[in-house]
């Protein structure tokens, strides 16, 4: 086979699926381009590796914005979801956030039709030991022996395309596989994009049990952690964990609280058919909780938690996802803890015990989950545990994606230390865009934070060094009232267009939801008769959604929903673009790379030191670092209009 590629990415997980199907998609817009997926085993592409839910408060609006992009996040929930809701009703807008329990099988194979669809993308099985770097640009990304091409099962792809969720898995046991490699082989390439995930030196643990992996039946990626220290990169280590997986015939179901999907449910793709949606049954939830008894077995097994024995590397793990023995430890006047039963899949009996993530002994998680109401006779399917893996501290990486140290490569997903399948997913969009945008010699796209969720994201991992797995938060978006999940694609999708990210069929179903909303803002004009005798409706605080559909004489309740939160909070929102505009000077001013921050008059110590250190890519950028005041960025402001002006 021709093993020269325009992009390389490595791993097959939320992120390097969403770059590869970026970066296919912007370079056939312009020209046929090939696009290598390497990853260990390709019918665990697309896998949900922990909780089969997407999105929720924040991350919700992220998958908005991937589906905005062109990403394939919001249309394989819309195809696989098993209930879907919106969270936090009872609030304003902004901090609303739609959610979706899937049917973690099917997610995987629709992920897989998608990925396998796409002609640009050749999937590869292997691992990568190594890169090829010349005058500090990627040229190569060098194969483990072992590697194979995998050709998807068409057979697959069609059911899957057909809406029979029980098919197999495209790159599954039905997919052709070339002859194994014997020797190393090296991927040719213009740019690499590098999505690691929990693999990078991964090591699970369940007590003092300790077993080489990033997850269950699954290996490590040993030699590229070698690689990254040998190219320069500063790395670090974290924590993440999973809880126990039940049978759910061997709980007592019907004894527990129900916990319910909308009655109307919205699906996340601006794509989706809402005629054929949602598209697979929707079930229930069950929850219960933990009680004193509980917490007192873990305090008195903690000396056997990994963490807590220092059998584990890392420094920390997810302060907003943490292990029950976390929990019990750091709110010890709590009395117990929710958990939340979610079913994984339809045709399998798999449970997810969501707020109960450990990696304590086989034999205390049983205890454990036997303390839980409604699970006495539980059957442990799969105990939790905790996995530990390097990553690359995110200052080392531009708001790109790109790092700083070696032109053309790429860093996603989990090892920027973030955590989450949509904080992945929408690092590997942009990834992946980048990455295509360079081999075709364009400039480099990077989102604001008034633009996206997603370009909050990227400014905090480049201007903060994360202390734990980065989680997006709707606190963390100071513009948050303008990056509503229903407005996603009125802020990406137009320029998402021009990036060669949307198709055709998309891009009508956009303009079609345009026209629709357009023609309601005329209906909800001030200086017309019907908007004077509407707006009181839509600005009365006990108009429901559904209320002013009706008033509004349409069935769409979403647009309804859009157009009423756009007459209430009108005025904030024009006083909004007006702090942006100011702001977005410092933002336009690009700090050049051969500044050197020492030979900044006047500039402290500390403020050179954190500028070596992040080597901020604009001014506002700068502005936000720690360790940075006003006085420094106007120093910094006079020093690059000199550089400028001595033509450098």
């Amino acid at each position: 086979m021709d093993l020269s590629f325009d992009v390389v990415v490595i791993g097959g997980g939320h992120a390097g699926t969403e770059a590869a199907h970026a970066a296919a998609k912007v370079l056939r817009a312009h020209g046929l381009g090939r696009v290598a997926l390497v990853t260990m085993d390709a019918s665990r592409i697309g896998a949900m590796s922990c909780n089969p839910a997407i999105g929720g408060l924040a991350k919700g609006q992220m998958v908005r914005e991937i589906d905005a992009l062109g990403g394939l996040m919001g249309r394989a929930t819309d195809a696989t979801g098993i209930m879907f809701k919106m969270l936090n009703t009872s609030k304003g807008a902004a901090v609303r956030g739609p959610r979706a329990q899937c049917d973690k099988h099917a997610y995987a194979a629709e992920v897989q039709r998608l990925v396998a669809c796409d002609p640009g993308i050749t999937v590869i099985e292997g691992t990568v030991d190594g890169f090829e770097v010349v005058d500090g640009a990627i040229v190569g990304a060098v194969l483990a022996p072992g590697a194979c091409v995998v050709v998807a099962d068409d057979s697959a792809i069609e059911a899957n395309a057909a809406g029979d969720r029980l098919a197999r898995a495209p790159y599954g046991d039905g997919g052709q596989r070339s002859p194994r490699g014997q020797g190393p082989t090296t991927l040719r390439c213009s740019a690499c994009v590098l999505t690691t995930g929990t693999f990078m030196r991964a090591l699970m643990h369940t007590g003092q049990e300790k077993m080489v992996g990033g997850r269950i039946g699954e290996g490590a990626a040993v030699p590229v952690s070698a690689t990254l220290r040998a190219l320069g990169f500063d790395l670090g280590r974290l924590k993440t964990g999973t809880p126990p997986r039940l049978a759910r015939g061997s709980i007592d179901w019907e004894s527990l609280p129900a916990q319910v999907g909308d009655a109307r449910p919205e699906p996340f793709s601006e794509a989706t058919d809402r005629s054929r949606f949602p598209a697979l049954r929707q079930v229930e939830c069950r929850a219960t909780q933990t009680t004193p008894w509980m917490h007192q077995l873990i305090r008195d097994n903690l000396h056997l938690a990994p963490m807590y024995a220092g059998e584990v590397e890392a420094e920390c793990g997810p302060r907003y996802c943490p292990s029950l023995e976390d929990k019990v430890v750091r709110f010890a006047d709590r009395d117990s803890h929710h958990v939340f039963l979610e079913p994984e899949s339809l045709h399998t009996d798999e449970v997810y015990c969501n707020g109960l993530s450990t990696s304590l002994p086989a034999a205390v998680q049983e205890r454990i989950v036997r303390g839980l109401a409604g699970c006495e006779r539980a059957t442990i399917l799969k105990y939790g545990y905790a996995v530990e893996y390097d990553m690359v501290w995110p200052h080392q990486i531009d708001a790109t994606g790109e790092t700083k140290l070696v032109r053309g490569l790429f860093l996603a997903g989990q090892i920027n230390g973030t955590s989450g399948y949509e904080e992945a997913g929408a690092q590997g969009l942009l990834a992946g865009l980048n990455a295509a945008r360079r081999v075709r010699g364009h400039d480099a796209v990077r989102l604001g934070r008034e633009q996206a969720y997603i370009g909050v994201m990227m400014d905090d991992l480049v201007t903060k060094v994360p202390r734990e797995p980065y989680r997006m938060f709707t606190s963390r978006a100071e513009h948050r009232l303008l990056l509503r999940a229903d407005n996603a694609a009125d802020r990406l999708t137009r320029d998402a267009r021009s990036w060669g990210l949307i198709t055709d069929d998309h891009w009508h179903a956009f303009e079609a939801a345009q026209a629709a909303l357009a023609a309601l803002r005329t209906r909800l004009d001030p200086k017309t008769a019907s908007g004077r005798a509407l707006r009181p409706v839509a600005l009365d605080p006990a108009t429901t959604d559904e209320a002013f559909a009706l008033a509004l004489g349409i069935d769409d309740v979403a647009l309804a929903s859009k157009a009423m939160t756009e007459v209430r909070y009108e005025g904030y929102i024009t006083r909004m673009h007006s702090d942006i505009r100011r702001a977005q000077d410092h933002e336009r001013v690009s700090v050049p790379m051969d500044l050197d921050p020492s030979g900044v008059t006047g500039l402290r110590g500390e403020a050179v030191e954190v500028l070596r250190k992040f080597r901020p890519a604009t001014l506002g950028q700068a502005g936000r670092l720690a360790g940075i005041n006003p006085a420094d960025v106007s120093l910094l402001a006079i020093a690059i209009k000199r550089h400028r002006s001595a033509g450098r």
